[in-house]
């Protein structure tokens, strides 16, 4: 069994069941009771992990007592078009393949067929009913990477070292090998692997880069290296070398980066400019000792892709006319909120070149620049000599700013001293982490601001997250029953505008070579803004609960993330499963 185990919570009395059908003994019971009062655990997992019971067996018990069907895996073939109803990563996240499709029905092997959330979603997902059967984990597992598609690691190395014929060219642009990178070289091209290894590395980053990819994993485990892209978002597995090259492609990136090749036991960070056919890219490089080795996260920065233009932010009519508004004042603090990843500095940046003319005086300071912006005068956090947020926002304000871009605000000091730059004329933006616009009220309190400071000086909030966009290029229209979108929260009056013939139609890919058979080609913000009016700002100083500043958000027109998730649901550009994969599948 995986680690995440078997779900199912098998009772005490299911388990005197096992016992007095055989499978078990008393003793192994009371063994497995008493581990699972010790050290908690399912039950059915640990009798499972102490070898009382085949997993098999306890399935097909379990399958009697439930009435749910139980199906091997083990010598099933799934036709492809089965495959392409539910995506890999799904079918990974949740340990799930579907395996057949009858009379409007999709029948779904689980290690949890009792999951009524899972089942929910695969519904609305898929636009099918869904009929759950037991399916060993351990069977599951193999039949996703069998009928997906994974290499096995000599093969992946074959592929690898197949791929690269020298038609990509990738360069640092800047190498130093100061602190030991030539011994290490030096010791690679003694052993012949050198050149593998370069090139293994070089075409990771390179096809990372050609498929669009905003981050590079490579994580060891005990068994093997894993290679995966974040590609719109979400992480997506690749051909992965064997893991004895594991330490010497950690060792290439690090020679590449000019981090200590020699220090394996400490986190360290560092960046690399790389040509790749004759266009440069930028790489963070963020290593982490773990048990198995080091794992290295690189983020991809290709200023070539960045959109700067408000209208490409993919906000509604209402959303982008208060934008622009608050872009316009002349002073006050626009704070842009989110999660890592979710397209917050493209918006700042955005804000940022539409106030960028030859009159107005832009500082920024940021950790780390992500992109270099003409014009506008960008500084570096440095904590080693003391530049922090808030002591360079303190020296901004010398500099005779119009425009001030603070990367992220995070204690009290940064917040107060952004604050006394909003109340001495200046336009300050920067970055919260909440989950929503109105938590950042509360985030704020929390740093220990007055509300009366807060009130006077808070133009907008925007919160915002990034869903996958439908491919073009297979996308395709099903229809769905009104009411499987009422957990979406989704109201009668919505629903009404969109029911065609007692159905809605809505849109996904089937999967081709332009997405990789994902169904998804590019990202697209969702965005809830809440602009600070007068009746806004009178629940600051009486230091409401957050729900009813929400509440008078959406009374004054905001939309909230979930509403301009549910837009771009039904004109067709995203799915139910991003839908409920970055806003959830629960009613607000």
């Amino acid at each position: 069994m995986s680690e995440k185990g078997l779900s199912i919570n098998i009772s005490k009395r299911l388990g005197e069941m096992l016992v007095s059908s055989g499978l078990i003994t008393a003793a192994q019971l009371g063994e497995a009771l008493e581990m699972q009062r010790s050290s908690g655990g399912k039950l059915g997992q640990l009798l499972i992990h102490k070898k009382f019971i085949d997993e098999r067996k306890l399935l097909e018990f379990l399958s009697r007592q439930f009435g749910i069907e139980f199906v091997d895996l083990r010598s099933r073939d799934i036709h492809v078009e089965i495959l392409r109803i539910i995506p890999e990563n799904i079918a990974r996240r949740y340990n799930l393949i579907a395996v057949e499709k009858a009379d409007g029905k999709l029948k779904v092997a689980m290690e949890d067929p009792l999951n009524i959330v899972i089942l929910d979603d695969l519904k609305m997902m898929t636009g099918y009913d869904i009929k759950p059967v037991f399916g060993a984990d351990s069977d599951i597992m193999e039949a996703i990477d069998k009928h997906y598609g994974v290499k096995t690691s000599k093969e992946a190395l074959d592929d690898i070292l197949k791929k690269t014929d020298g038609t990509t060219e990738v360069s640092v642009v800047e190498e130093d090998s100061s602190k030991g990178g030539g011994d290490e070289l030096i010791s690679l091209e003694e052993k012949g692997e050198a050149a593998p290894i370069v090139k293994m590395v070089n075409l990771i980053i390179s096809s990372a880069i050609k498929a669009h990819a905003s981050d590079i994993h490579i994580e060891p485990s005990y068994k093997e290296t894993k290679v995966r892209f974040r590609i719109d978002g979400v992480l997506h597995s690749q051909p992965s070398p064997p893991k004895k090259f594991h330490n010497a492609i950690i060792s290439r990136l690090k020679i590449m980066s000019t981090l200590d090749i020699s220090e394996r036991r400490l986190p360290q960070d560092g960046r690399t400019k790389l040509k790749i056919d004759n266009h440069e890219i930028d790489l963070r490089v963020s290593i982490l000792p773990c048990g198995p080795g080091e794992k290295v996260v690189m983020r991809i920065l290709d200023s070539s892709g960045l959109k700067l233009r408000l209208e490409d932010l993919g906000m509604e009519p209402e959303n982008l006319a208060i934008f622009a508004k608050c872009l316009k004042a002349p002073h006050g603090i626009n704070l842009i909120t989110g999660p890592t990843g979710s397209g917050k500095s493209t918006t700042l940046y955005s804000a940022l070149a539409t106030l960028n003319e030859p009159d107005v005086n832009i500082v920024t300071i940021e950790d780390p620049i992500e992109y270099n912006l003409e014009g506008i005068n960008q500084v570096m956090v440095n904590a080693e000599v003391g530049l922090t947020f808030a002591s360079g926002l303190r020296s901004f304000l010398r500099q005779d700013p119009d425009v001030i871009m603070v990367g992220e605000i995070r204690d009290f000091e940064t917040m107060s001293t952004a604050i006394n730059a909003a109340m001495t004329g200046h336009l300050v933006f920067s970055t919260l982490h909440t989950n929503d616009a109105p938590g950042a009220i509360t985030r704020i309190g929390m740093m220990g601001i007055e509300p009366f400071l807060t009130s006077s000086t808070l133009l907008m909030v925007v919160a915002q997250r990034l869903v996958r966009g439908i491919c073009k290029n297979c996308k395709e229209n099903y229809e769905v029953k009104p009411e499987l979108l009422v957990s979406l929260g989704v109201s009668k009056a919505v629903l009404d505008n969109h029911v065609k013939n007692g159905k809605i139609t809505l849109a996904r890919g089937s999967g081709c070579d332009v997405c990789a058979k994902t169904g998804y080609k590019g990202r697209m913000g969702i965005h809830e803004i809440l602009e600070i009016n007068d009746e806004i700002r009178r629940l600051i100083i009486e230091k409401a609960h957050v729900s009813q500043v929400k509440d008078a958000g959406i009374k004054n027109g905001m939309i909230t993330l979930r509403e301009s998730a549910l837009r771009k649901l039904f004109i067709g550009a995203t799915t139910v499963e991003e839908v409920i994969r970055v806003t959830g599948s629960g009613v607000d």
